[in-house]
């Protein structure tokens, strides 16, 4: 029987680059899932259904919700993010760890529904670099990421509900040490009952000398 895998929740401020983190990561480690999340918003140059995002009409995800097809999701600058369930589920059967890349408030909806999600959250050196790196982008209007920042001194408030805090200053740092972090989330007593019940059942019979 396969070891279930984790479930890791990645958020961070818009900019603060955990997308390049997650395909880094996914792309050096076979043991992880990248799940797709689906949202309402358009889709931006380069992206494409199914890789990125499920691109959702306000009234397709409606009925997603009605359904109960999310594990969470969440409003965010007047989009819908969710994160479909199905497809969760099987990559934990199948001994992958699965990395949700969501917000704030869909990560703390996944926490209290699966008490056993380890929380990463990922954050630039200083709110300088994080709006240097937002312009630098180029994908959005000054307003929008003017909403962008005053969203994230929003976000900041709730980083205290996280496992671990990542500053992503140097990629190739970043990336081992979310490996690192979420490897040895494996060998968490909590998470390894099973075989702590088998070991106290096995010591049990041998002092019996049976």
């Amino acid at each position: 029987m396969k070891e279930r895998g984790i479930l890791t929740v990645v958020s961070g401020f818009a900019g603060s680059g955990k997308g390049t983190l997650m395909r880094e990561l996914t792309s050096r480690y076979d043991n992880y899932a990248l799940s797709v999340s689906a949202t309402t918003r358009d889709p931006r140059p380069g992206e494409k259904e199914g890789r990125e995002y499920f691109f959702k009409s306000t009234e397709e995800f409606k009925e997603m919700i009605e359904t109960d097809a999310f594990i969470e999701y969440a409003q965010y600058v007047n989009h819908y993010y969710g994160t479909p369930r199905e497809y969760v589920e099987a990559q934990l059967m199948d001994g992958k760890d699965v990395i949700l890349e969501i917000e704030i408030q869909g990560a703390l909806q996944v926490k209290k529904k699966f008490p056993e999600t380890l929380l990463l959250f990922v954050t630039p050196p200083s709110a300088e670099i994080l709006k240097k790196r937002l312009v630098g982008r180029g994908t959005e209007t000054m307003p929008v990421i003017e909403a962008r920042l005053s969203r994230a001194a929003e976000e900041a408030e709730g980083i205290g509900a996280y496992d671990y805090l990542i500053i992503n200053d140097q990629i190739e740092e970043c990336v081992n040490m979310m490996h690192h972090i979420i490897r040895n989330e494996h060998m968490r007593a909590s998470r390894n009952i099973d075989f702590i019940n088998k070991m106290k059942e096995g010591l049990r019979s041998l002092s019996k000398g049976e």
